[in-house]
This record gives structure tokens, sequence and C-alpha cells, in this order.
């Protein structure tokens, strides 16, 4: 039985419904039976990617053993006390490379990866029909932190110019250091331009390799196939 991945951004009604979350969502979920990883974690400043937060919003990540135990999670989200609103996707994993906290992500969702049909979820990733999500997160040295910043706000700028992106949000398990973002693309050919070809964005990422900004980093590709409820008032999938 394939994993499954779940992402899930929460807009609270007050500030308490969130640092709630962030403060015991980490250890109230370990406690479920089928679920592999778990990251709780803040957002940033509207759809900015660069480093900040934005209070009164968190976002969770996960990787479940059975859709069945991912779609009885969403559930129990979805009827959370103190949500002015929220927004929910089911991945399957379609490739990447790195790890998040010492775990290999893209590999743990690789595992019999296939679709009812046979295709794969990382052919499917290649149709120009098809959605793409993308998350990115990283450790930062403290020491390249102050460059990291400057960098990552000339890229937020490149990355919002780019045809095909559909919605972007910052993420993070700390407000500095650990952070990340989670994107939807119109599908793998615009991801592929931005990434490969905007010239800030390949200027910055020869420069982590060359300077080792990272002490860890993961680039992870998916597949949104089913999603329920608002980011900002869409469903990103449905506009897309």
């Amino acid at each position: 039985m394939a994993a499954v991945a779940t992402f899930h951004l929460f807009r609270w009604r007050n500030y308490i419904g969130m640092l709630t979350a962030l403060a015991f969502d980490r250890v109230r979920y370990r406690r479920s039976g089928e679920l592999l990883f778990v990251r709780v974690l803040g957002t940033g400043k509207g759809a900015s990617t660069a480093p900040g937060t934005e209070w009164g919003r968190t976002a969770l990540f996960c990787v479940w053993q059975s859709e069945s135990a991912a779609d009885d999670f969403i559930r129990t989200q979805q009827r959370r006390a103190g949500l002015r609103e929220s927004w929910h996707v089911k991945l399957r994993g379609a490739g990447g490379h790195g790890s998040w906290r010492g775990v290999d992500v893209p590999n743990l969702l690789q595992r019999d990866q296939s679709d009812s049909s046979g295709d794969s979820a990382t052919q499917s990733a290649g149709d120009t029909d098809t959605p793409l999500a993308i998350i990115t997160r990283a450790d930062v040295r403290p020491r390249a932190w102050r460059t990291f910043s400057a960098a990552a706000r000339v890229v937020d700028q490149e990355l919002h110019a780019s045809d095909g992106l559909v919605a972007v949000v910052g993420i993070g398990e700390a407000p500095i250091l650990r952070l990340g973002t989670f994107s939807v693309w119109r599908n793998r050919d615009a991801m592929s331009s931005f990434a490969n070809h905007r010239p800030d964005h390949v200027a910055v990422v020869r420069r982590t390799r060359t300077e080792q900004w990272y002490g860890e980093e993961m680039f992870a590709r998916f597949i949104p196939y089913w999603s329920t409820g608002t980011w900002d008032a869409r469903d990103p999938l449905r506009t897309s």
C-alpha cells in the first residue's frame, strides 16, 4: 500500500489558536498509529517566501501509511475549533532529493507509488495538464543567515513574476534558520522554467552549493490529486 502525504494550511480566528497549534500539535499527532512523518509549521507573510512570520496562520505536513488514515485525519482537521479558514490537499510523491530532519521524505513516498492505471506519479508529473506541488526546505547555517535572507528576497520577486505559479506560502519550523516553501504550479514545465531559467534563482542555487549555506536541505515534488477547503478564499487546485 502506497504512502500518502498531506499538506494543511490553517488560518485561526485569534493568536491563541495559532500558538496552541504550534505548541501542542507535534505531540498530539505523533500518537496517530499510521503517521509516518509530521512537521508542525509556522508560515511566512502572505505569499512571500522571504523570511518573516504571519501571525494567525499555521501549516502541517504529514506522511501516512494509507489513504484511509489520511482521509480520517483530514476530517478531524476540518472540525477543529477556532478556525477561520483551512485548506487540505492529498499528495503523491513524484521524486526529489534530500532529507527533512534526517528523514528521506521523497524516498519514503516513492515506495509503491503507482496509481490504478499502472502509471507512476513521476511519469504523471511530466504531463502538461497536471498540477505539481513542490516543497523546498533547508536548515540554514547561522553564519550564512544574513546572506541567505538577502538572497531569498531577490528570489521571491523573481518567483512571483514567473508564469505558471498558482500559489505559494513560506513555511518554517522556526522563524529563522529552518525555513522552506510550499508551492503549487500549473505543470512541471512551469516549475522547471523557474527553477532552471530564472537567472537570480539559478545563481542563488549555485551559491548555496559553493558557499555551503545549508546543513541539510530537501527538494520534493508531488502530484496534488485531491483538495478541500480554501486558501485565501479559494482552492488553488480548482482555479489553476
